[in-house]
């Protein structure tokens, strides 16, 4: 049996399985085969919005006719009703299906099929500033002038708020990997990774996080679900997905989930770190020997170069900028190092190093142990669960091949690494001279119009799109809220239920 052929068996996704072939694949009869050969009785096209999440359009397959129409056409939608920035007057827009993208839903009493979808125009031309678009562009164009493939991959961090569990009670901050009965809702969690993986997602692990704690009667545990680095289109697919099966089974289960960033002062927030790797011809490039490489330092001189404006995209609301404070796990200042969690992009442990562990720990192992090279990736621990997914990764694609054609990115990733702990007092005057991460909406939006030319080069963010941010961004007029909110238990709290569902 071929690698293929076990990956394919192996393989959670019921369509994978049954149609004996890749997602990427897919065909138009390879649904019509999957809907006619599995009794589907609807269809769901689903899109993201200008608020980022997940709309629906619901078909009965009631005959063979209507079902090849609409794979081979699509449908109309409100254009002006899911974009802002779309005049009512002219605002129909079709949805396209991406056949790769389908999964049973697994929610739906009624067997049901739903298909992820991209915008197109009245003349059937993709829409410029739709969300997908944008990122498709940036990956285009990154190909293109630097011959590599940009994977990435999330880190979806959650809370699950509920009424208190009395008989094992949570100990304040102490719930990193913490199992039951010392967690309460890993059963979740188990749920929802495996229904992620039937939708496609290609999923790392999960685990509890760091937060766990009471507020009067209520009870907040954090969780996370990471993923294994894709296609980065297909990276926010199944982060979209994700939030979505994450919800339905927090109302499935009467509790709340939420992917706020931040829940109360003092405690642990909640972020989305992306890890990126770039691959030539299949194979990461981001080491060199037992290091990184030349490659994945320039990468990193342009996320750093162009940190500052991605807030725009990767921190959304004005409680994304009460979680970037110090001593919080979270960044402040724009600098990278090794394993350090400070820090704006954090070096994880890559497995590059060829070593006995695995008989190390079983002596009695007798049989060749494989080396598995290529699990090297970089992780930015800006963005939140407010981050506009594609737009954040079509900046994040920008970004780095900003720093790959920079002609000093070398000796910027060298200015901007950090070896100690920044916060340190012997370590004062190199803290100083580090800069600062946006500290507001409004100073997100400043920083953007400022580096705006990088964005919107090659037409890969439209004008409007850049303008729109930088509006909506200065909408919330928050420029010295976290003075304003200092010591305001009950304002915060009423600033986080306003933004406890954001994106």
């Amino acid at each position: 049996m071929t690698l293929e052929e076990n990956q394919i068996l192996l393989n959670p996704n019921k369509l994978v399985r049954y149609l004996r072939k890749p997602a990427s694949e897919f065909t138009r009869a390879d649904i019509i085969k999957f809907i006619e050969g599995n009794d589907i009785e609807m269809l769901n096209l689903r899109y993201v919005g200008e608020d980022g999440k997940l709309k629906i359009l619901n078909f009965v397959t009631n005959s063979k006719d209507h079902l090849e129409s609409l794979l081979s056409t699509g449908e109309r939608v409100d254009g002006s009703s899911l974009f802002t920035y779309i005049e009512a007057g002219s605002s129909d827009l079709y949805v396209i299906p991406r056949f790769k993208t389908a999964f049973l839903n697994p929610f739906t009493k009624l067997p049901t099929l739903d298909i992820l979808c991209s915008f197109y125009t009245s003349d059937g031309q993709p829409l410029e500033s739709a969300p997908e678009y944008i990122l498709k562009k940036a990956v285009t164009e990154f190909r293109k002038k630097t011959g590599l493939d940009f994977k990435a991959m999330g880190e979806l961090e959650y809370y699950v708020i509920s009424e208190v569990n009395q008989l094992y009670p949570a100990v304040d901050q102490k719930g990193y990997h913490a199992s039951p009965p010392f967690t309460n809702f890993d059963h979740i969690r188990f749920e929802a990774m495996s229904l992620i993986s039937q939708c496609g997602g290609q999923i790392k692990y999960g685990h509890s996080e760091v937060g766990n704690f009471t507020d009067g009667d209520i009870a907040y545990e954090q969780h996370e679900i990471e993923f294994l680095p894709v296609d980065a289109e297909d990276a926010v697919d199944q982060l979209v997905i994700s939030k979505w099966i994450l919800r339905m089974l927090g109302a499935k289960r009467d509790v709340t989930i939420s992917f706020a960033p931040k829940i109360t002062v003092g405690k642990a927030g909640s972020g989305l770190h992306i890890h990126l790797l770039l691959e030539k011809d299949g194979e990461n490039v981001m080491v060199e020997g037992e290091g990184l490489s030349k490659t994945a330092k320039k990468a990193i001189a342009g996320i750093l170069d162009l940190a500052a404006p991605l807030t725009a995209f990767g921190n959304t609301i004005p409680v994304s900028y009460l979680r970037l404070v110090p001593h919080q796990e979270a960044p402040t200042n724009i600098c990278w190092g090794d394993r350090n969690r400070s820090v704006l992009i954090r070096i994880p442990l890559g497995w590059i190093a060829k070593t006995s562990m695995i008989k190390n720990a079983n002596p009695q192992e007798k049989d060749k142990v494989p080396y598995v090279p290529g699990k090297q990736t970089i992780e930015l621990r800006s963005g939140d669960g407010s981050a506009d997914l594609y737009h954040f990764i079509a900046g994040i694609i920008i970004a780095a091949q900003h720093g790959l054609e920079m002609k000093n990115s070398l000796n910027r990733a060298e200015e901007l690494y950090v070896d100690v702990n920044i916060f340190d007092d012997e370590n004062k005057d190199k803290l100083e001279k580090l800069e600062q991460l946006p500290t507001s909406c409004w100073e997100s939006a400043e920083t953007l119009d400022k580096y705006r030319d990088y964005f919107e080069k090659n037409g890969i963010f439209p004008k409007g799109t850049i303008n729109r941010f930088i509006d909506h961004l200065k909408s919330y007029n928050d420029k010295n809220l976290s003075e304003e909110l200092y010591g305001k238990k009950e304002k915060i709290r009423k600033l986080v239920d306003k933004y406890l569902h954001c994106m």
